[in-house]
């Protein structure tokens, strides 16, 4: 005779993504809420200057009052696309201020931030400008695109986690 079977443990993302959420579902917090803090968090930590992006986090989910555990796991877990995306919000910018390419490699700018601060940003100002331009208009359609899917499904993943025992 065999006992009922017992379930499997959680995974790595029951126990880490979905719980978290769950809990912040059952504990009071909208779905809307929640889905904004996503699509704030992810905008926020797009941001394409390194170092600038918890500060960022911190300041608009204060501001908005978000939930900043939420905003600053999704700060760490996007850093590797935001670097992914430095380059590209460069391009996009120089497009957008029909400037000519600025040759970039990280060995230039690390060396170049060594040598002189100051000749740094004078050769890499306008750069910055770019990308914060891009970046800047991106982030309209980064929140859309996450806050406006995400509402039903977390709305649904609300009702289903409340209606458990």
């Amino acid at each position: 005779m065999t006992g009922p079977a017992t379930p499997p443990p959680p995974t790595f993302w029951q126990r880490r993504v979905m719980a978290p959420l769950r809990a912040q579902l059952t504990q009071g917090v909208t779905p809307e809420r929640l889905a904004l803090t996503i699509g704030v968090g992810t905008a926020c930590s797009l941001l394409p200057f390194l170092g600038f992006t918890s500060l960022l986090n911190l300041g608009v989910g204060l501001a908005l009052r978000l939930n900043q555990p939420i905003l600053q796991t999704l700060n760490q877990a996007l850093g590797p696309l935001q670097l992914a995306l430095i380059l590209g919000y460069v391009r996009v910018g120089e497009w957008l201020w029909q400037a000519p390419p600025m040759p970039i490699s990280p060995a230039t700018i690390i060396a170049s931030f060594r040598e002189d601060p100051g000749a740094f940003l004078t050769r890499f100002g306008w750069t910055g400008v770019h990308a914060a331009s891009a970046w800047v208009l991106s982030v309209p359609l980064i929140v859309a695109a996450i806050y406006f899917p995400l509402r039903p499904v977390l709305r649904r993943f609300g009702a289903r986690g409340t209606s458990r025992p």
